[in-house]
């Protein structure tokens, strides 16, 4: 069984983007900038846009988080949202999800332009994903994709089961796999006897947010699991969807929480986010 080691690749893929943003300001005189904007007081949402703005400083992005209360109105979100459409210093906006329950989701994002949609959440977006066709992809699929790269482990002809069907992560993982050659099955909550699904996998990927969801008997022999959950057990400690201790004694790979997919899901953001930079300095050029 070897481990997937998301922390390290991340780390890497960091150093890349870095030196990428010395070579765009010494060319263009532009530094890529990225928006966010985070609404509420909600512990964990506001540790990772914590973390996202360490990432920004590192690797020398210009970063500048809206912090707005939990009763915010549509339309003040809106307002901002089009004030940093307009800003040319801004290459990508990002929205940390969930919104509060007065707040129509799908209308702020979809008024993100779609060239600073560095979550990849706009339908544009995510129109040209399933047609294969480049755009800006949700970070944490496009980070195991990644991740399955740099092990050298090809998707192409394998039973991939992808446990989760949200917009954010296993829609897109899916097609994301698809896109590449795998033969793919969703499975969600309303998904008959799921070990039956996951015993056919060659690879699983699983990011639903319960603790210890897919067991031993759950998995064949020589697997490859991706766990993208993240959940705090109850003695505090951050733990996926899959049962590591007895799952990874039957696998050949596995991502570990932490340490995994989550690195990943930040480095993409920064790979997305230079990545619309160095459009905008190709358009303004």
């Amino acid at each position: 069984m070897q481990i997937l080691d998301g922390k390290a690749l991340a780390q890497k893929i960091e150093k890349n983007v870095a030196d990428k943003v010395v070579k765009l300001k010494n060319e263009t005189g532009r530094t890529p900038g990225l928006a966010v904007i985070l609404v509420g007081q909600d512990p964990a949402s506001a540790a990772y846009v914590n973390m996202k703005k360490k990432a920004c400083d590192r690797v020398g992005f210009y970063s500048v988080t809206h912090e707005m209360p939990e009763d915010i109105s549509q339309e003040a979100i809106e307002k901002t949202i089009t004030m940093m459409n307009d800003n040319p210093n801004i290459d990508g906006i990002l929205v940390q999800l969930p919104l509060p329950p007065q707040i129509d989701t799908t209308k702020i994002l979809e008024l993100v332009d779609p060239s600073k949609d560095v979550d990849g959440f706009h339908p544009y977006n995510v129109g040209r994903l399933v047609t294969n066709l480049d755009g800006f992809v949700p970070c944490t699929p496009l980070g195991v994709m990644e991740l399955l790269a740099e092990y050298d482990i090809d998707v192409k002809g394998k039973n991939c089961c992808v446990v989760g069907a949200s917009n954010i992560v296993g829609k897109p993982m899916a097609n994301l796999l698809l896109n590449a050659d795998a033969t793919v099955e969703i499975c969600h909550i309303f998904t008959d006897d799921l070990k039956k699904h996951t015993l056919q996998a060659d690879i699983i990927l699983v990011g639903v947010g319960v603790i210890n969801l897919i067991k031993e008997d759950m998995v064949k022999d020589g697997a490859i699991i991706i766990d993208i959950g993240i959940n705090r057990a109850e003695n505090g400690k951050l733990v996926g969807d899959v049962d590591f201790e007895n799952v990874s004694k039957k696998c050949s790979y596995i991502t570990p929480v932490p340490g995994g997919v989550g690195p990943m899901t930040i480095a993409m953001l920064l790979s997305n986010t230079l990545k619309a930079a160095e459009l905008h300095a190709a358009e303004n050029a």
